[in-house]
């Protein structure tokens, strides 16, 4: 019996290799099969049951010193800002966390819907914040910051007390707080549904064309001439992650048996600027680059804009740092910033001299 065992098993390693040899080169020369590790570090989605959800904890109070760092310049010192994306915070009450349905929705003269009002269930604000926030710099908080601003917006939306430690021991408590937790169903088509008195049809009704099928049809997309550049080079308003890098849309569109430009002659490589060097780690450090690049206006001003019209005023720029500011470049507010007066004059001089790279 251990010799028909043993031969029983080899046979099945054989097979297992077979398939797995036969996955490697299914695509031939295009990359290689992910690791069990490189998967467990795409795989951190958080469910509405919590699965997925990493233990740890975070209080309100290390949330509030998180959020003004790293969110308040875009989402207001209490997420009630509309300058630059919607309001997360408002139009929630306590009768709406008892009930679980946000009376203001169904109000046609209401303002605005913000994101409080909206989302059903607190896995989606730990899972989005954990993947995609600080937007210019996404999946680089930790776990107990994660915990920390969600307690903090729990907390600005009345749900959770200031004392609140939220964890994974008590996320669920919380769910039961949520102000639209009942507001959310599957059980409906998309339009019209039962909730508008309309007849309840599915989505789509499509048949499985079994024979004289029509051709599959090729979906491309194009920007004509015209339009090609209307809204700037779309390739430098993408996001630095992620796989979509957009067209250089200042270049006409190459067709299919135009010469392919030749490559651009290579340029010297230039001396290592260390200047630059810290004082760009010093600007992330201390969550600078979250609303300005070096070269490009993200929510404030490019460095490159500022040493323009400051250069050579070390002391000013300084004194802008430390204060913060409105009306300069914008009507986008500038936070004053608690950063050491040491790490505020080294930028301050490496912007006043031109914020080289």
């Amino acid at each position: 019996m251990s010799r028909f065992r043993n031969a029983v098993l080899t046979v099945a390693l054989l097979a297992v290799a077979t398939v797995a040899a036969a996955q490697n080169t299914q695509y031939p020369g295009v990359g290689r099969t992910a690791t069990p590790k490189e998967v467990a570090k795409w795989d951190i989605d958080v469910r509405p049951d919590f699965k997925g959800l990493p233990p740890g904890s975070g209080s309100v109070a290390k949330g509030q010193d998180v959020w003004e760092g790293k969110c308040a310049h875009c989402h207001g010192v209490f997420g009630e800002s509309g300058e630059v994306f919607s309001p997360l915070i408002g139009g929630t009450t306590a009768e709406d966390i008892k009930t679980g349905r946000v009376a203001n929705l169904n109000r046609a003269d209401y303002p605005g819907r913000t994101t409080i009002m909206k989302v059903a269930t607190v896995s989606t604000l730990w899972d989005y914040i954990n993947r995609a926030m600080p937007w210019t710099n996404p999946k680089t908080l930790t776990t107990e910051e994660v915990y920390s601003v969600t307690a903090f917006l729990l907390n600005l939306a009345n749900i959770v007390p200031d004392n609140y430690v939220l964890s994974d021991k008590n996320i669920a408590e919380v769910q039961a707080r949520m102000p639209n937790r009942n507001g959310m169903t599957t059980a409906h088509a998309m339009w019209p549904g039962n909730e508008f008195g309309g007849v309840k049809k599915p989505d789509t009704d499509n048949k499985v064309c079994m024979k004289d099928c029509t051709p599959e049809p090729k979906v491309a997309s194009f920007l004509p001439d015209f339009a090609r550049n209307a809204h700037g080079n779309l390739q430098e308003q993408n996001r630095i992650v992620g796989p979509q890098r957009g067209a250089d849309t200042t270049k006409p569109e190459a067709k299919a048996g135009m010469p392919v430009a030749a490559a651009a002659p290579v340029v010297a490589a230039k001396p290592e600027n260390n200047e630059a060097k810290a004082a760009i780690a010093l600007l992330n450090k201390h969550s600078c680059t979250a609303c300005h690049g070096v070269d490009k206006k993200i929510v404030g001003p490019g460095f490159n804009e500022i040493a323009k019209k400051q250069a050579g005023k070390t002391d000013y720029l300084v004194g802008k740092i430390k204060a913060g500011g409105v009306g300069v470049y914008g009507q986008i507010p500038m936070p004053a910033q608690a950063l050491p007066d040491a790490d505020a004059k080294q930028i301050a001089e490496w912007i006043s001299k031109g914020a080289s790279k």
